[in-house]
């Protein structure tokens, strides 16, 4: 069988795409595909300068691209609120930005750093963008985790680590709750009757800025794959109509299995209730249907 490509990706003419850290890595050509096949981008990133450059390079790729920059920082409640409230409409949000391995360090909300910018703030956005999402035929969102989260442990007693700090524990522990959080909103839009479509991605080892900046350094240019390529399941996620509710694909866009931690719904609600209490975002969309 041929393996998928963005070029099987169909015409998507009339959608609205959100592609969070859409500025560099897999988020990039993330947004360069979708905007090519004909989807209105939002590049949502934290640094402006980075954002609009990104924009600029889209539109140099594709001219006459439907693409505009977006400020959003996920380690800060209040840009993910301000952010939300700017967008009106909303078929497709990738949660793709993420930071990896960094120092020990806080959110301006008081989070772990990891934990509360690729889990909280991927939350909070999500629930926020909700009813847009619920209003939307055929909405989608695509969480990107890790085969790290195969290493993740949540302690519920501890979500600040403060009793200990790994940087690849607490890295796993945010890639695990991007696997819980995607499987539990599938299954709680399935219970709502909300037509939405939850998916989880892993890139696979690919050569992004997450890792020229830490430890893996030393093999870029090696064995790490380019970034278009780490984009591909995303896309596959965000665009095929063979992808179902709850799938976690990988690297070619093939089908993987979550660890059997990540396939917890225990595990699972809880972590949901506990990020709704930290948020403050309820996901009302989903309740008293």
């Amino acid at each position: 069988m041929t393996a998928w490509t963005p070029a099987s990706m169909p015409d998507l003419s009339g959608r609205s795409a959100v592609v969070t850290g859409a500025n560099s890595g897999i988020g990039f050509p993330t947004a360069l595909e979708l905007a090519r096949h004909g989807a209105h981008v939002v590049v949502a990133a934290r640094d402006q300068g980075r954002g609009e450059e990104a924009v600029a390079r889209i539109l140099r790729e594709v001219p006459g691209a439907q693409v505009e920059y977006g400020r959003l920082d996920l380690a800060d409640l209040s840009s993910v609120r301000d952010f939300a409230a700017g967008v009106r409409k909303l078929d497709l949000l990738i949660n793709n930005a993420g930071i990896a391995m960094v120092p020990r360090g806080k959110t301006k909300d008081g989070f772990e750093m990891q934990f509360g910018t690729n889990h909280l703030g991927h939350f909070a956005l999500t629930g926020l963008l909700l009813p847009l999402l619920a209003a939307a035929p055929g909405a989608r969102v695509v969480t990107v985790s890790s085969d790290a989260h195969n290493a993740g442990r949540i302690d519920f007693d501890d979500l600040g680590l403060e009793r200990r700090y790994g940087r690849m524990a607490a890295y796993g522990r945010s890639k695990l709750a991007n696997v819980l959080f995607a499987l539990e909103l599938q299954r709680r839009a399935d219970k709502a009757g909300v037509g939405l479509l939850s998916t989880v991605t892993h890139p696979g080892a690919t050569a992004t800025r997450i890792v020229k900046v830490g430890p893996l350094q030393p093999l870029v240019g090696l064995v790490l794959k380019p970034a278009a390529a780490g984009a591909v399941p995303s896309l596959y996620a965000a665009t095929s109509p063979d992808v179902r509710g709850g799938e976690f694909l990988g690297p070619k866009a093939k089908l993987l299995v979550p660890s059997e931690r990540a396939r917890s719904e225990e595990l699972a609600a809880r972590l949901w209730e506990v990020s709704a209490e930290l948020t403050g975002v309820r996901f009302e969309a989903l309740a008293g249907r």
